[in-house]
């Protein structure tokens, strides 16, 4: 768009996909003073952060704790209002309760003598490290957050070439697991502040100690969450979106991203064609580039170039309700099998379903009654598998797998199960390719290693049309809800780089947007 054309109107925009990193972008854009449309396939906003409700039960299918508050206050900061006023939020103590193989269990929290307490009881001098690790940890968190290097952008040569030396110094080259093993011996430990990654989706025997300030973060800001469910957060940025005149379309899926010269002007959706200055794409980085724009405007991000991407391993996820209440689980709650190493080889690299699995539970009726009918639980349980690699035929496997976890968290020590089940809703890798549109049905975008990290990840700016971004999971930088917000941040940043008009982020709010977000 010419400055000449500025003068005639506001911008136009279009944004592509209503999860966390779309809604901040919409946000963000409508404050900078762009007319904002939000096309949604789904029949709800949200995205991966969609909601179900069924028979009293209310669940999150995505999402489930937040961290790094500020991040999200800065979207509400950037149209002067106070995040405060639009979401109730609820701080967490412990924040996961990890289940090891031997029965023995860790509360995970941000109280440090807590924290060592509890870790001299299997090794004195891990419990000594806990500092030490922190301490290491600390100039990592300052470069992402403290510096705001997620909220930027890494798309050229020199942005990579001057973040290097920095890496090395931090490094942050290191995979994650190998920077716990230089604190801790004991193996509860190692996992303990190693296995952040696998929230985004990675692999923390490969995935880059970047996100080792993830456990610094936790301690130093919590962990939270949402009260009536993640969604109500999904339901705070919509209502913001609305306040400042945005348009909403739901069951409404781009067909076409238009493209003119290589440029975008638009998109295509249900025959009609909607003109913008502007086209953010928070869709799968694989399907914007596969299934919405035409092949021969594609010279670097071909089909060939992306199956060449690693996809994040996918998950089997189970909604139960339950006439019954557990008090051997936490709100988030881990139970780890015995094999750790060779069970996530076994889903990132050989993509089979094996016998054994570890898992994930949240059960948000610990903190919020209201998601559940009187004295029952709401919860889900998440178990990481392969993705759609693998060739598991999920339509005969899914109800035979369903039943075996059933099976294991009775045994495990949630008696009653199956007797007292109300609801029980699956969804597993097909659903993510039908339902989200995941390249192989992956749960978290592109997989995060070295080798798909900052510079090698898909850029926020499209490297094949001019005037086309990215946010979320699959662009910079990555997945889990502080990732895909500051992706927001790194797109309206370059928006405002390359037309003059783009959202305000954190370093330079007003006084008065500062205080309101404090």
């Amino acid at each position: 768009m010419t400055s000449e054309s500025k003068e005639y109107g506001q911008p136009n925009a279009v944004v592509i996909g209503s999860g966390f990193g779309g809604l901040a972008a919409a946000n963000r854009l409508a404050s900078a003073g762009y007319q904002v449309k939000l096309f949604e396939q789904r029949e709800k906003l949200g995205g991966r952060a969609y909601q179900l409700k069924s028979k009293g039960y209310t669940f999150d299918m995505g999402p489930s704790l937040i961290t790094a508050t500020d991040i999200i206050d800065s979207v509400f900061a950037s149209a002067g209002k106070s995040m405060h006023d639009y979401i109730d939020l609820m701080p967490l103590d412990p924040f996961y309760r990890v289940y090891f193989h031997d029965g023995t269990h860790i509360d995970y929290s941000g109280d440090a003598e807590a924290m060592k307490r509890q870790m001299a009881r299997f090794n004195e001098r891990d419990a000594e490290n806990y500092d030490r690790f922190m301490e290491a940890a600390k100039p990592v968190y300052d470069a992402v957050i403290t510096d705001e290097l997620g909220a930027r952008p890494f798309d050229t040569i020199r942005s990579m070439v001057d973040f290097v030396p920095r890496a090395i110094k931090l490094n942050a080259w290191m995979p994650v697991s190998m920077f716990a093993r230089r604190f801790f011996k004991d193996e509860r430990h190692r996992f303990l502040f190693s296995f952040h990654p696998l929230f985004l989706g990675g692999n923390p025997f490969r995935a880059p100690s970047v996100y080792i300030m993830i456990p610094y973060l936790e301690r130093e800001q919590g962990v939270w969450f949402a009260r009536g469910g993640m969604y109500s957060l999904v339901e705070a940025f919509s209502r913001l979106f609305e306040e400042q005149g945005g348009q909403t379309f739901t069951s409404s899926g781009v067909d076409e991203i238009v493209v003119r010269d290589g440029k975008t002007v638009g998109v295509n959706v249900g025959g009609e064609f909607h003109e913008a200055d502007v086209v953010v794409s928070n869709a799968d980085v694989g399907y914007t580039y596969r299934k919405l724009i035409k092949h021969e405007h594609r010279r670097k991000w071909t089909d060939k170039r992306i199956d060449r991407l690693d996809q994040t391993m996918s998950c089997f996820l189970m909604y139960i309700g339950v006439r019954k209440q557990y008090p051997n689980l936490e709100h988030h709650t881990l139970i780890l099998a015995e094999r750790y190493k060779e069970l996530l080889v076994d889903i990132f690299d050989r993509k089979i379903l094996p016998d054994d699995f570890s898992m994930y539970l949240h059960v948000p009726t610990k903190s919020d009654p209201e998601m559940a009918p009187d004295g029952c639980e709401s919860m889900y349980v998440l178990i990481p598998v392969a993705n759609l690699r693998s060739g598991i035929d999920w339509s005969l496997e899914a109800p035979k797998f369903a039943d075996k976890v059933l099976g294991f968290l009775e045994d495990w020590g949630l008696e009653g199960l199956r007797e007292n089940l109300d609801v029980c809703e699956l969804f597993t890798p097909d659903d993510f390719a039908s339902e989200l549109s995941a390249e192989y049905g992956n749960a978290f975008g592109i997989e995060p290693k070295l080798t798909q990290t900052a510079y090698l990840r898909p850029h926020n700016r499209s490297e094949d049309v001019e005037n086309l971004y990215f946010v979320g999971a699959g662009t910079h930088p990555g997945a889990g809800v502080p990732g895909v917000l500051l992706s927001a941040e790194t797109t309206a940043w370059c928006i405002e780089q390359d037309h003059g008009v783009g959202a305000r982020n954190r370093s330079n709010l007003s006084v008065r947007e500062k205080e309101v977000a404090s």
